[in-house]
């Protein structure tokens, strides 16, 4: 279990910190998350270990957009950003998905995770150092929960930045 410490009695800052580790421990799949406070937007970035063609990554991205944008009418929501980017490098891809806070769900960051699983199949890069009980799954589900709404709340001025370094989560003001 991750704990999440005190950052000088500020709870909103420290709700931001906690939501970002909750992330990465919950789906091992993410790779890096930016919380960007003034745009009021969460980046997850996953990692494949191959270049996605162009065609490829129109199909995923557009099944992304599409389901992403049934559950926030299932939900009564309207998304005021949905963005799926990607960067190639040599032998891998990033692909990156944008979100904004105010609607964003925490069934909504699953889905995303499992259709990338499903559609990327072997290639999704995911850390396997660590794994969870069902109820630890579930506990963290919660957390991220209640973090993002306490985050939805809160208009802060840090940027911040997670990923995951020899099974540890770092957190990173910008």
């Amino acid at each position: 279990m991750v704990g999440v410490g005190r950052y000088k009695g500020r709870e909103d800052v420290t709700d931001s910190v906690g939501l970002l580790i909750s992330i990465l421990v919950r789906y091992p799949e993410v790779a890096t998350i930016n919380f960007d406070p003034a745009q009021r937007v969460l980046k997850f970035a996953f990692a494949v270990s191959r270049v996605l063609d162009t065609r490829e990554m129109e199909i995923i991205s557009q099944k992304l957009l599409d389901s992403m944008e049934v559950l926030n009418k299932l939900e009564g929501r309207a998304a005021r950003l949905s963005l799926v980017d990607r960067q190639e490098c040599d032998s891998f891809t990033m692909i990156e998905i944008q979100r904004d806070v105010e609607t964003l769900i925490q069934e909504e960051i699953s889905l995303i995770v499992e259709l990338l699983r499903q559609n990327i199949e072997n290639s999704l890069i995911a850390d396997e150092t660590q794994s969870l009980y069902e109820e630890d799954l579930l506990m963290q589900e919660e957390i991220i929960e209640r973090m993002l709404e306490s985050v939805k709340g809160f208009a802060g001025d840090k940027k911040l930045f997670a990923f995951r370094e020899e099974g540890r989560v770092l957190v990173f003001n910008k």
